[in-house]
């Protein structure tokens, strides 16, 4: 009876990331020159620049951008660090993925701008979709991608995993997202997992790359983290310690209210050691009033 009793509560707990009000916040990274990078994600991508905050008693600024409100949109955050003027993005990072309905036309405003495009437009490999690749002045890829009208033309973060069965069940089961599709591409060797809380086509996806005989990566100082939010960070937290101690990573920061700003946050590497940090909803909005 004693086990049975035990068993119960992590199994009603578990349940919580599936019921729980949980969005795609921002995704946060490093830049070497702040300005630099808000001109080429506005003029280039058409990114709006949401808002701005300098902190200098901790020698760093940061700046919001996305293609439209942060209630309602996924966002980059870009972090300056005073003085530091480049990153090593390492091998495990892949790419961010912007969709339009004209990636010929974008891509030749990217070129305009001086930005490096590394794969001309043209279908992908195997399918029927037309893409490009083009890198910011930072070095990060961004994959284009040519589609109808979406809410959410920012639409991927792509990140290589060691493990992709591992993995997807590690999202599912910490932080409540859903398989949206598996691509299987043995002639390349490599396989995909397409994991979010909505349809492809409609909001950001987390694409999870496993590329055959690959069992870790370098992540460099560049990538940070992805934010996402919860009703409950504490409730949250719990679920993934028992997800960590199935599956492995580890809780970074215990659930609690951040120093002098009092936003509820919990965060924790996965088990390939990439981080994620969930943030109070109504505790996000205040910061946003």
């Amino acid at each position: 009876m004693a086990e049975a009793s035990a068993v119960a509560p992590n199994a009603d707990l578990l349940e919580w990331p599936k019921k729980d009000n949980r969005r795609f916040l921002h995704v946060v990274y490093r830049v070497g020159d702040l300005d630099r990078t808000i001109a080429f994600y506005t003029e280039c991508f058409g990114m709006k620049l949401l808002r701005k905050r300098d902190v200098p008693e901790e020698k760093y600024s940061n700046a919001f951008l996305g293609f439209g409100p942060e209630t309602s949109n996924f966002v980059v955050e870009l972090t300056y660090n005073y003085g530091v003027s480049s990153y090593d993005i390492g091998t495990g990072f892949g790419h961010f993925a912007i969709s339009t309905q004209d990636v010929s036309k974008l891509v030749e405003t990217v070129r305009a701008k001086g930005g490096n495009v590394s794969r001309e437009p043209g279908p992908v490999k195997g399918g029927g979709s037309v893409i490009a690749f083009v890198k910011d002045p930072d070095g990060y890829t961004f994959e284009l991608i040519q589609r109808g009208p979406t809410p959410e033309p920012f639409c991927q973060v792509m990140l290589r995993v060691g493990d992709l069965d591992r993995a997807i069940k590690f999202y599912e089961k910490a932080l409540g997202m859903r398989l949206l599709r598996k691509i299987e591409r043995p002639e390349y060797k490599y396989t995909i997992g397409m994991m979010g809380y909505a349809e492809e086509y409609e909001s950001i996806v987390l694409e999870l790359t496993y590329n055959y005989d690959v069992t870790e990566y370098t992540k460099g100082n560049a990538y940070a983290q992805i934010a996402i939010g919860t009703d409950d960070v504490y409730k949250s937290g719990e679920v993934i310690k028992i997800v960590n101690q199935e599956l492995g990573g580890k809780i970074t920061r215990e659930a609690g209210p951040l120093p002098g700003l009092g936003t509820k946050i919990v965060s924790f590497l996965d088990p390939d050691g990439w981080k994620t940090v969930l943030v109070d909803n109504k505790d996000f909005l205040k910061e946003l009033e």
